[in-house]
């Protein structure tokens, strides 16, 4: 079957007029759908943590730029030094490496122009913001996204910059850690060695929820900043992304707690839920304090050692010699 292929950019790079980015969350929600239909596991639990939908929010949510979004329809200056107005949506979207600004007129025709951008300012290690806001000064783009990018500059008033760059950093690399977590998750889930899995999907979601954490507590260190457009002002919400990655991190500490209480609790039908025989996970063989499943004493008649029967001619002879090698020895008399 074809596979599509998703950017790992935010929203694509800057394009000209008329050309919108694609958001990689619709595009890896796709990818999930590709995926799934390309035939059944072998079993529920095994599809759910193998096959996306956490593999694609992992991807999507630290790529993605709608953490933080708001969008207005207001009527605003066109160009600088320009007394002409147009009737146009503004979008904003944050993400964790920079903001995405769209600008779309209502009617995309206006002013003999096509009114239709998507622009992308970024803050990754190694790139300068402050030289792609001089660059799109110099390309002359409309005012409302100018205005909308330089609220996010190093030198602007708001602090904007400050906030959501180390809240993008901290949060990208908490989920990089957690998306590591839950590639050892699948590691050991297909291992006979399914409650370190459970562990590690446990330590995947608390990754995520303290990326989380991470990405509010920065954010909320400035007080907002008015973003007026025209006679409207935008306001800005948590995202699609943020909720997304709140989901999955609650569904990972949940599966994960419920495999560690079935692996203390019922570890033979964990076992055979992941289609698993009993004896290829050495930790069922010891003491149930251990989390095992059967202790010597329940283990079954077939496996517990039996005295074997000694003819009474050997016994004799045997008590006989050890009389004359050690008569000391209570042993030679049973």
């Amino acid at each position: 079957a074809a596979r599509r292929s998703c950017s790992l950019t935010a929203s694509g790079p800057p394009g000209p007029r008329g050309q919108a980015g694609q958001d990689p969350s619709t595009c890896w929600a796709g990818t999930f759908a590709d995926d799934y239909a390309e035939g059944p596991t072998e079993g529920l639990f095994q599809n759910i943590n193998v096959q996306p939908p956490k593999r694609a929010a992992n991807h999507a949510v630290n790529f993605s730029s709608e953490w933080s979004v708001g969008q207005v329809s207001t009527n605003t200056s066109y160009k600088a030094f320009s007394s002409e107005w147009i009737s146009a949506d503004v979008g904003l979207q944050v993400g964790l490496s920079g903001v995405n600004i769209t600008l779309t007129g209502t009617p995309v025709q206006q002013l003999n122009e096509t009114i239709n951008y998507n622009e992308e300012f970024t803050w990754r290690l190694g790139e300068n913001y402050a030289e792609e806001y001089a660059k799109a000064l110099e390309k002359g783009l409309p005012d409302p996204v100018l205005y909308l990018a330089e609220k996010f500059t190093p030198r602007s008033p708001c602090g904007l910059y400050r906030q959501y760059r180390l809240a993008g950093h901290y949060a990208s690399a908490t989920l990089w850690v957690a998306f590591l977590c839950w590639l050892l998750a699948n590691v050991m889930l297909s291992m006979p060695v399914l409650v370190y899995g459970g562990h590690m999907l446990l330590a995947t979601g608390i990754f995520q929820l303290l990326a989380l954490l991470f990405f509010c507590m920065a954010t909320s260190l400035t007080p907002p900043c008015p973003l007026r457009l025209g006679a409207s002002v935008l306001h800005t919400h948590r995202g699609p992304a943020f909720w997304i990655t709140l989901t999955t991190g609650l569904l990972c500490v949940l599966l994960g707690l419920a495999m560690m209480v079935a692996h203390r609790m019922q570890p033979h039908r964990l076992k055979a839920f992941f289609n698993q025989s009993v004896d290829e996970d050495p930790m069922l063989e010891g003491s149930p304090e251990e989390g095992g499943l059967l202790s010597p004493r329940y283990r079954p008649m077939a496996d517990s050692p039996e005295p074997q029967a000694i003819p009474l001619s050997e016994a004799s002879s045997i008590k006989a010699y050890c009389e004359e090698v050690h008569p000391r020895e209570p042993e030679c008399a049973l």
